[in-house]
């Protein structure tokens, strides 16, 4: 039997432009195609995440104390001062907190929009745009409809949902950066994979292990020198940030979450990294990318922030809910999105099919989740998003005046960033000219039951006065000032 070449070779010197030019239209007709869908992907997330925050904004929910901590850092840059935070601490530097000069980008924004909701709008702008990332580089693997619900899956998928909920982090500029970077990775772009991982040394200190990681794989994959020096710059930038910058800028003079990190008591109790936390967070990992993720090398890439995480003596970072684990989902998209790219060219037929069935199992996981994920509240938001005391909450801030020095819980601390100079009222502070308070929203000292208990605690012998109290919230100015 005669062997036929695949390939058929013209006697022609080459196509004639004739061949060509409907190639080249059809070929950006389909990078169009799939360009539009990764933005529509990339809105819808924006929008629907915004409408999350607004119904929270107005309703006053408030999860910590976080917002107003970045809103005031935000307020700050906006006035070209440094980053000093009343809400940690008279005169509290928050580059002594955690390392992430990139929030400086925040300077301008706040400028032209000076509300702590302008920090959400951000944040899911950014989450937007990392699904746009996401979403066209699942079109160019899958296909445009299998793809689009890919990008879906990862918009909405529960490391972000958690995120949203929690309000604004520093993270939300690490998650479109890993995603950018790591959609470069998939198309072998290997400098822009680079370029676009390194700035993430400043948006936290840990991520610069995550750099390091990435670095790791890049070197490996591309067989080039490049990710060898990523892989640099990320401990480089660790140990500059939690050596010299942040002992520097903190009041204690050291890097102030080294002590959460107990591989002594690890070692002592090994069963303690075996916390039932932590393996539901891990289950969510491996379900939500259709278990293939873990065929990649990129899945590596996880490993930095699960290990601080799950060495920390902190129970509020084993699990899968607040900010912490927006950053893995990028990473956790990505890999499967490369372990499904590959699989596909395996001899072997059981890794074939399980690459043909995970982009669907990733779909159904995402639909299976979503009850149980913050956004179903959308569902029923007027009994989620109550309204009965917005405007109680609204004259409480009305009653405090512009410029004035203010002490709160975390009730009303976020919006009160715009107009005064604010504290939290779990600090040693100075004394204020109002203290305002919500006593449903709990963090009261204990056993205090009204404003005026509160001024009576902290501020012992100074005279307060209640001037006003209305479906919890209470506000007392001191009367010893005009």
């Amino acid at each position: 039997m005669a062997l036929r070449s695949p390939v058929q070779v013209s006697s022609d010197a080459g196509p004639s432009s004739n061949e060509t030019a409907p190639a080249t239209k059809a070929h950006a007709q389909a990078l169009a195609r799939t360009v539009g869908t990764a933005l529509v992907v990339g809105l819808i997330t924006t929008m629907v995440y915004t409408l999350f925050s607004w119904l929270q904004w107005r309703s006053f929910a408030v999860r910590s104390w976080d917002l107003g901590i970045f809103t005031q850092l935000a307020k700050q840059y906006a006035e070209l001062r440094a980053p000093i935070v009343p809400i940690k601490g008279e005169d509290f530097n928050l580059l002594g907190d955690h390392f992430h000069p990139l929030l400086v980008l925040l300077g301008p924004i706040y400028a032209a929009f000076p509300s702590a909701f302008t920090l959400l709008v951000v944040q899911n702008l950014l989450f937007g745009a990392a699904a746009a990332a996401i979403a066209y580089a699942a079109c160019r693997v899958l296909g445009l409809p299998a793809g689009a619900l890919f990008g879906l899956a990862f918009a909405f998928s529960w490391g972000l949902q958690g995120a949203v909920d929690a309000q604004f982090h520093e993270i939300a500029f690490a998650v479109p950066l890993l995603a950018f970077s790591l959609t470069a990775f998939l198309r072998g772009q290997w400098i822009f994979c680079t370029l676009w991982a390194m700035p993430l040394v400043f948006v936290k200190e840990d991520l610069g292990f995550t750099v390091a990681m990435i670095g790791i794989v890049l070197a490996c994959r591309s067989r080039k020198p490049l990710g060898i020096w990523l892989a640099v710059w990320g401990i480089g930038w660790f140990a500059i940030a939690s050596l010299l910058v942040l002992p520097a800028f903190n009041p204690d003079d050291r890097w102030a979450y080294a002590g959460s990190i107990d591989l002594p008591g690890l070692l002592e109790e090994p069963a303690a990294l075996f916390q039932p936390e932590k393996g539901l967070t891990l289950v969510l990992l491996v379900v939500a990318s259709g278990v293939i993720a873990l065929r990649s090398p990129m899945a590596l890439v996880l490993l930095p922030t699960l290990a601080w995480r799950f060495v920390s003596d902190n129970p509020g970072y084993w699990g899968h809910t607040w900010q912490y684990s927006a950053v893995l989902m990028p990473i956790l998209f990505c890999a499967g999105l490369d372990a499904i790219r590959n699989c596909r060219t395996s001899r072997i037929q059981w890794v074939q099919v399980s690459a043909r069935m995970a982009p669907a199992l990733v779909i159904v996981t995402a639909l299976a989740l979503w009850p149980q994920l913050p956004l179903a509240s959308l569902a029923s938001a007027e009994k989620n998003f109550p309204m009965q005391r917005s405007a109680s909450a609204e004259a409480a801030l009305a009653s405090v005046p512009a410029g004035s020095l203010a002490e709160s819980d975390i009730g009303l601390l976020a919006y009160l960033v715009n107009r005064t100079t604010v504290y939290w009222l779990g600090n040693q502070n100075p004394t204020p000219d109002y203290l305002v308070v919500d006593l449903n929203s709990g963090g009261l000292p204990e056993d205090c039951r009204s404003v005026g208990e509160v001024a009576a605690r902290l501020h012992p012998g100074v005279p307060f006065q209640t001037i006003y109290s209305r479906d919890g919230y209470e506000v007392a100015k001191r009367i010893d000032r005009p």
